[in-house]
């Protein structure tokens, strides 16, 4: 399934080469026909038809460096997608700030690259953008966990989705802290459409390179 996604450039480079091929040929036709009808007292200049070898052949090497570079991006896919197999009905550690509310319940790993002067805001949002809920955190500089069990501010259960956090921190200065963000969901599907795989989760398709760990069944 991953080579399909490189085919169409596989093609090209062959019909690339083939073209090359061709004019290469007529190149070297009409040259032998140039050299023996010369006039003897009056012969050709060499250095046009060599400055013609010297970029038939650059043309060349870029094709066959194309070639091997679609091959090892065949590899990489093939590799890749063996990766996401491997990460079926496991849970990971996922970079980002979103997650589903799965049967009441969403948990968010939140780092602070610096410690914060004042309280620290954790604001719950929906996928419209509007706020669901929000309280403080840990202002402390590192990584921290909160757990939100799906009530909105009145403490009414909120509907299954997807959630994104917001943190609200700055430092002693002023500056605002940017927070990195990580979920832990299970690999439920990989998605092949694709140039690479894509990991399925509760919330949606995931690139491969925002898993940040895949954890032990046990």
């Amino acid at each position: 399934m991953p080579v399909s996604a490189i085919a169409p450039d596989t093609a090209q480079a062959g019909a690339s080469r083939t073209r090359l091929s061709d004019n290469y040929d007529t190149f070297l036709v009409l040259l032998t026909a140039q050299l023996q009808n010369q006039d003897p007292l009056a012969p050709m200049d060499s250095t046009q038809f060599t400055q013609q070898l010297v970029q038939f052949s650059q043309v060349e090497q870029q094709i066959r460096t194309n070639e091997q570079l679609e091959s090892l991006v065949g590899h990489y896919t093939a590799a890749s997608a063996g990766t996401a197999l491997s990460y079926l009905g496991r849970d990971a550690l996922i970079e980002s700030d979103s997650t589903a509310l799965v049967d009441g319940a969403a948990s968010w790993g939140y780092t602070l690259g610096a410690a914060a002067a004042g309280p620290v805001t954790l604001t719950v949002k929906d996928a419209r953008g509007a706020t669901v809920f929000e309280t403080t955190g840990d202002h402390t500089q590192g990584s921290h966990l909160f757990n939100w069990d799906g009530r909105n501010a009145q403490g009414a259960a909120v509907a299954p989705g997807t959630y994104r956090l917001v943190v609200g921190a700055a430092d002693s200065e002023g500056e605002d802290i940017t927070a990195k963000f990580t979920v832990r969901e299970t690999i439920r599907g990989v998605d092949f459409s694709g140039a690479t795989p894509l990991v399925i989760t509760s919330t949606g398709s995931r690139d491969l390179g925002l898993i940040r760990a895949v954890l032990d069944d046990g």
